[in-house]
């Protein structure tokens, strides 16, 4: 692991991403290039590179357009930003901690709709097109992402002042000029690279639900370990 006094270092160059990923179909190539690095540089995003990806977040598609996202953010160094770490599980938080910005999604669970509020089925469903469109849009500016699924669901919403009835938090997000993975501790350096997808064929089900394709074959290329 390098010296943390070294992290104002220039950002890592652009990895070809072609030597790990290749899709089976044609695609536009932002695709395959997003991925989620977890080394950062010191350096700082400017408000208009996090409001662009705002932006593209905002015009994500939602049932009836109720749009339920909300973008719970912090910049490194700025008011709340001890909390914004504590809210993010102790592992990840080693990394996640040199980011620029962390973003924590949300969405509201209920909707109101037809004259009445009633429990929304597609929230979750919608916010994570708001999290595509963020992490497409911060890609396409240069920047790195990366999802965080291991935040503290207990104490996240006393220390981001989010109410616990009605809203969700999905993850939270952390965004930031990509560094060199020497800045990483060992076992995080060791998995600084694009992962790949399982082929398309066990994900399709032309016709109907097909039970046999329920789990992955053990050995699968791009399955979960």
């Amino acid at each position: 692991m390098t010296d943390t006094k070294l992290r104002n270092l220039d950002p890592a160059p652009k990895l070809d991403v072609s030597g790990f990923r290749k899709p089976e179909h044609d695609i536009a190539p932002i695709f395959l290039e997003r991925w989620s690095p977890r080394s950062y540089t010191e350096e700082e995003i400017p408000d208009s590179a996090l409001m662009s990806c705002f932006e593209a977040a905002r015009w994500a598609p939602s049932s009836t357009n109720q749009q339920p996202w909300r973008f719970v953010y912090c910049k490194r160094g700025g008011e709340n930003w001890e909390n914004f770490k504590e809210a993010i599980q102790e592992r990840s938080r080693l990394w996640a901690k040199d980011a620029a910005a962390i973003v924590f999604f949300i969405s509201k669970t209920a909707v109101f709709a037809r004259g009445e509020h009633k429990i929304s089925r597609s929230h979750a469903f919608d916010t994570g097109a708001a999290w595509e469109n963020f992490a497409l849009q911060a890609t396409m500016l240069g920047w790195a992402v990366h999802a965080i699924g291991g935040f503290d669901a207990k104490h996240a919403p006393r220390l981001l002042g989010i109410p616990e009835e009605g809203w969700q938090i999905h993850c939270a997000v952390t965004i930031g000029r990509r560094g060199d993975k020497s800045f990483l501790l060992d076992e995080f350096a060791a998995r600084e690279l694009p992962n790949v997808r399982v082929p398309l064929n066990l994900l399709l089900m032309q016709g109907g639900f097909k039970p046999e394709l329920t789990d992955f074959p053990p050995g699968t290329p791009g399955a979960p370990r």
